[in-house]
């Protein structure tokens, strides 16, 4: 079985800065890494932003995924887009993470769904949700990208606990835009905490997933720290036809992070290929990059 790694580095590696981290991940022997939104505001300065895109590109890895910006994250936060006071932020970010996201050559991008507010109605979060989802779906279409929407643990309010809550908002934005480029964001630690089991996941949404995340539990550690067979769901999943990234996104305060992890299986078989296509600037991105 080939795995594709993908290291996230606003979760992993954080003794480092964080325009550092994408050379730490490379020595640590990967090719491939994701952040959350890495910016103190959804539109942050040009400069930043330059200053971003280097970090990735001289450290020579692929970008392979990155969220939109998601609020005040420390404070509980989770998502700007079903938030209507958040409209103008969110469709600003959304510029700014495509455009990103187009010269990286990027290809998933994480929108977190927004916490329910005590102010607003169910039915007037969820509308402008699919208003921004669609959105955010017709521009990652642009640069043959998908817009990945993941179910959360540990949230209270946040709405979308298990893959089934994610589908739903999948099929709606689809029935009600036509908007095709939304995904389930497959976040196993979330998943198992949740009470989803991750065999029927497969079995029923496997076509759905656009991307991976592993963490064991309890614990949100390493593989192999808790008791969830993730060797097991991952073969599962790549028998099936999955043949994304899957993303390292647990809690380690190793001094090695990956011991777990042996160094000839570290480096993917397909970054080449994207950091050759992004070198040579032609055409849109790919979803094999993603």
């Amino acid at each position: 079985m080939r795995v594709n790694y993908t290291v996230n580095c606003s979760i992993l590696l954080t003794d480092v800065p964080l325009l550092h981290r994408p050379q730490a991940a490379r020595e640590a022997g990967f090719d491939a890494v994701e952040f959350w939104w890495p910016f103190d505001s959804p539109t942050p300065p040009d400069r930043e932003v330059d200053s971003f895109v280097r970090a990735i590109e001289d450290a020579g890895v692929q970008l392979t995924g990155l969220n939109f910006a998601a609020g005040d994250m420390t404070a509980g936060e989770r998502g700007l887009l079903s938030d209507p006071a958040h409209r103008s932020a969110f469709n600003d970010n959304v510029d700014v993470v495509i455009g990103i996201g187009e010269r990286l050559q990027t290809t998933g991008f994480n929108a977190l769904y927004g916490n329910r507010h005590e102010e607003l109605t169910f039915r007037e979060q969820d509308e402008i949700a699919i208003e921004n989802l669609a959105r955010a779906g017709r521009a990652a279409e642009r640069i043959g990208a998908v817009v990945l929407v993941e179910p959360l643990s540990g949230i209270p309010r946040y709405p979308l606990k298990r893959a089934k809550d994610v589908v739903d908002v999948l099929d709606r934005v689809q029935s009600s835009t036509g908007v095709t480029s939304l995904r389930l964001l497959a976040d196993m630690y979330h998943l198992v905490t949740n009470g989803d089991d991750i065999d029927t996941t497969v079995e029923l949404y496997g076509d759905r997933i656009g991307h991976v995340q592993i963490a064991d539990s309890p614990g949100r550690g390493a593989p192999g720290t808790g008791i969830v067979d993730l060797d097991r769901h991952l073969a599962t999943l790549v028998r099936r036809g999955y043949r994304g990234f899957v993303s390292l996104e647990y809690i380690s305060n190793s001094s090695d992070p990956f011991e777990w992890l042996p160094h000839q299986v570290r480096r993917s078989d397909r970054a080449d290929d994207c950091a050759e296509r992004r070198s040579r600037r032609s055409g849109s991105p790919t979803a094999e990059c993603s």
